[in-house]
């Protein structure tokens, strides 16, 4: 049984954890579309290098690219038993467009799946998150502390509050969210494969109720 699966929910609601664990889980790919965005470029693919022409200028990639790219990745043989996708769609357009394309190749999703988180918790989440600035390596002050204060337990390097986890980028990313992706649980209620989960216990928590809802629970 194939299993093709959409996440949804707001910057910060834990999508790319729970998205890693599906896979994993179900032996299916995760597809992040900026993983994907970044591979084309890393690539120069024809679609990287369009790509790249509105990523330089500081512009939003167009809907056009992202969904060719969407289409090649998941129509190849990685996909064939099912996908979980993070990050796609973004906006209504993306979602009827992707429910098209799948149509087209006799597919559907199986599940959209909504993390439901508070924004004053999407804050508190984003605000307190400090990344290596080095390795990559993310802590949290509450839920991950690094064991020295301002560094890196896996490098030693000095951690950073980036730009896009203050306060004020964090409200307007949510406004952004609200605007045009939000739209989306309504979308997929209405055809009747919404499932909605409080996403404010721990990982593990969350990962069993998505486990149970997609029949492999432990």
């Amino acid at each position: 049984m194939t299993s093709s699966i959409v996440l949804l929910g707001a910057p910060g609601s834990g999508k790319g954890t729970q998205a890693n664990q599906m896979a994993e889980l179900l032996s299916v790919p995760s597809i992040s579309t900026g993983d994907m965005l970044r591979a084309n470029v890393k690539a120069g693919t024809s679609l990287g290098m369009k790509a790249k022409s509105f990523m330089d200028q500081g512009l939003l990639v167009s809907d056009e690219i992202i969904l060719s790219m969407v289409e090649e990745t998941l129509t190849g043989p990685d996909c064939e038993n099912g996908f979980i996708l993070d990050g796609f769609p973004r906006n209504l357009a993306q979602a009827r467009a992707l429910t098209d394309m799948l149509a087209s190749y006799g597919k559907a999703l199986t599940y959209a799946i909504f993390l439901d988180v508070p924004e004053e918790e999407i804050v508190r989440r984003l605000t307190r998150r400090r990344v290596c600035g080095q390795c990559g390596a993310i802590f949290h002050l509450d839920s991950k502390p690094p064991r020295q204060d301002g560094i890196c337990d896996e490098c030693g390097a000095t951690l950073v509050h980036r730009s896009d986890d203050q306060e004020d980028v964090i409200r307007n990313r949510m406004k952004v969210y609200r605007e045009q992706t939000e739209p989306l649980v309504d979308y997929y209620r209405k055809i009747g494969i919404l499932r909605h989960i409080i996403g404010m216990g721990t990982p593990d928590a969350i990962f069993n109720q998505i486990s149970v809802i997609v029949g492999k629970e432990a």
